[in-house]
């Protein structure tokens, strides 16, 4: 195998990063991105401007901490790292400094479910993990524990992250937390957003076991509950 494996999956990095930056959702080198694959993961190297990134500055790294190649991985690898090995279902991850979502994570409360949406995220609410500073073993801690049965939260003066099946599932992911939190941040302004009770929020993410799903599965689920169209051909 030569040094510079998965060119494909590298490439794929570099695209999401520019994507990421594209949409708004980050600035500059601000976040960071990655994806299962090789010896553990691929992770952009600290400090490389995204439209200038190269397929040997996406780090290769394995699953006890260790990189390969010429450059250093980002700053936060230890999230990326702990989430591959904490949530199998994890396959790909993006962290952002979106700026709505960056400023309630300012205010360190959990969003609460203002609007049905925020079971994107896996729960009843989207979490704010608890602060510590960049980079460190405790803020990766602290975010393992705001992520338990969730698959996106806030993390405490600093941003978001998020992951998923694919990286443009991640990417989605990260793009919809932040269209909540800037919702969110609105509906304060305008006054005290109602809040979805309880039994609500159950009903809702056991609808969401189907959303966006195109199986057979999925759709005798919807069509026993009667809300699902009747297919005609």
């Amino acid at each position: 195998m030569t040094r510079l494996s998965n060119i494909k999956l590298r490439k794929s990095v570099i695209e999401t990063c520019l994507a990421m930056n594209a949409s708004g959702i980050n600035q500059g080198t601000s976040g960071n991105v990655s994806v299962r694959g090789g010896k553990g993961f691929f992770v952009t190297a600290s400090g490389v401007t995204y439209d200038t990134m190269t397929p040997d500055q996406v780090v290769e790294m394995d699953l006890d901490g260790g990189y390969f190649g010429d450059w250093r991985p980002s700053s936060e690898w230890r999230m990326h790292l702990d989430i591959y090995r904490d949530r199998p279902e994890a396959q790909a991850i993006v962290h952002t400094h979106s700026t709505h979502a960056t400023a309630l994570s300012c205010l360190r409360k959990d969003i609460p479910p203002f609007h049905y949406m925020i079971a994107v995220a896996g729960g009843t609410s989207l979490r704010c993990a608890e602060y510590a500073t960049f980079g460190t073993k405790e803020l990766s801690a602290n975010m393992l524990r705001a992520l338990e049965g969730r698959k996106a939260c806030l993390l405490a003066n600093h941003g978001t992250i998020s992951f998923g099946p694919t990286l443009a599932k991640a990417l989605w992911l990260a793009g919809e937390v932040e269209a909540l939190c800037q919702q969110y941040f609105l509906a304060c302004e305008a006054g005290e957003p109602a809040i979805l009770d309880d039994a609500e929020m159950v009903r809702v993410l056991e609808k969401f076991s189907t959303y966006g799903k195109q199986d057979e599965e999925a759709l005798a689920k919807e069509q026993a509950a009667g809300e699902a169209p009747v297919r005609r051909g």
